[in-house]
């Protein structure tokens, strides 16, 4: 049950960008797995910078200088509350989530691991956790390992204590980009630390749905990225536990993370700045901060029991218009919104869902990569008309497109 009703109107209105008609028709974005869309609130602080403040940071005394520092200190610390971040200074910005890993890997996890360490994957990683571990198993002879995911889409945890023998660091999805799964982090935490490892947890796409504390979940890293909770492109977000950071050496060299420099060496800058060469992303820092007060000031509770609330929906309409009942169907628990007494939306492989999915409407389309057990997905799915024609079935097609444009509630236009 929704306890505050959201305008929902009043914050459509707020983003220029689902104002546009597409072919005719008001835009629908599904896409936000990918990106989410901008309230003209960021675009507005982008603006300002440029206009008024445009000047780089921690470098210069002047006035405009003073102001943009001031500007990007405001929102790491926005940040750092956001996320329930003991320390200010334990909010490092990157170029995105999945420098934030490489950042991780590179730094902590070259000065710490060895040939004979293992780190402990999951099956439902986007490829940006899990490409900069396989360099470093390449580079360093370490081990790889998975956890799997089960038939009803959560992760299988029953053989958790085997696959802990040696590891040194987990690396796990808050929320899966492809299922939804929502994985109990604090339990998979705990499992890591009670076996000496650390927890890294990948949460791009948790921060803009659900409130965020890392303190309780007891983790050890945490990435996000600026542009799926309605940040700009081009920063992202690392937190790391003070004592970490301090003892990881630089992961790239020049610009601001230097303390001094000669020709016999350099000694690096104190944390965050040792890990943050170079000129920032300051317009798009000082865009993120917009994000995260336009987020605070509609209510991180809201959003998560609004999208709760369409999720419940999606599946209701789903039922009446498919004819099957998915509300009844699955596990006992729905992985996409995270609730106890709501099934899975993921049927078993062969089910009448399934079929009528793939066979009677348009393909689920996504950009293809590989997985780690060789399957194919992608960062979102997305449910697009395609422009395709098929020898042979020209009456099947039409009848799925009338059927399709009937579900969506837009006019049968013919051959779309």
């Amino acid at each position: 049950m929704t306890t505050t009703t959201l305008d929902v109107a009043a914050i459509k209105a707020d983003f220029p960008l689902l104002g546009r008609e597409v072919h005719g028709c008001p835009i629908v974005y599904l896409d936000s797995a990918a990106t989410s869309q901008k309230p003209r609130q960021v675009l507005n602080a982008l603006n300002r910078y440029y206009e008024e403040i445009n000047a780089n940071i921690h470098r210069g005394a002047y006035h405009i200088a003073e102001q943009a520092t001031t500007a990007v200190e405001d929102s790491r610390a926005a940040l750092a509350r956001f996320v329930g971040a003991p320390e200010t200074t334990e909010i490092v910005f990157a170029k995105n989530a999945t420098e934030a890993i490489t950042l991780v890997a590179h730094s902590w996890g070259r000065t710490n691991l060895g040939s004979g360490d293992v780190v402990l994957l999951t099956a439902m990683e986007h490829h940006a956790n899990i490409v900069p571990w396989q360099q470093l198993a390449a580079e360093r002879g370490i081990e790889v390992r998975w956890i799997p995911v089960g038939e009803d889409g959560n992760l299988d945890l029953s053989d958790l204590d085997r696959l802990l023998d040696g590891v040194r660091l987990v690396a796990v999805s808050a929320a899966s980009n492809v299922l939804g799964t929502l994985p109990p982090i604090r339990r998979i935490a705990d499992a890591a630390h009670g076996v000496g490892a650390l927890c890294l947890v990948d949460a791009s796409q948790w921060v803009p749905h659900q409130p965020t504390d890392v303190a309780a979940w007891d983790c050890d890293f945490v990435v996000f990225t600026g542009h799926k909770m309605c940040g700009p492109t081009g920063v992202g977000v690392l937190w790391g536990r003070s004592d970490l950071l301090d003892a990881m050496p630089p992961f790239l060299g020049g610009g601001s993370m230097i303390r001094n420099v000669t020709f016999d060496g350099f000694t690096p800058a104190e944390v965050p700045a040792r890990f943050e060469a170079g000129t920032q992303p300051i317009a798009e820092i000082i865009g993120l901060h917009a994000a995260v007060e336009y987020l605070e000031a509609i209510g991180m509770e809201a959003i998560r029991d609004h999208e709760r609330d369409l999720t419940a929906y999606a599946l209701r309409t789903l039922s009446e218009r498919l004819g099957e009942d998915l509300v009844s169907r699955g596990s006992g628990r729905h992985p996409v919104a995270g609730l106890p007494g709501h099934p899975s939306p993921r049927p078993q492989s062969g089910s009448r869902p399934v079929r009528r999915l793939r066979e009677g409407w348009p393909p689920l389309r996504q950009a293809p990569h590989d997985g780690p057990g060789r399957e194919r997905h992608g960062p979102g799915l997305s449910l697009p008309l395609q422009r395709r024609s098929r020898r042979g079935r020209a009456g099947r097609r039409a009848d799925r497109r009338r059927r399709l444009l009937r579900f969506l509630g837009g006019p049968d236009r013919g051959r779309t």
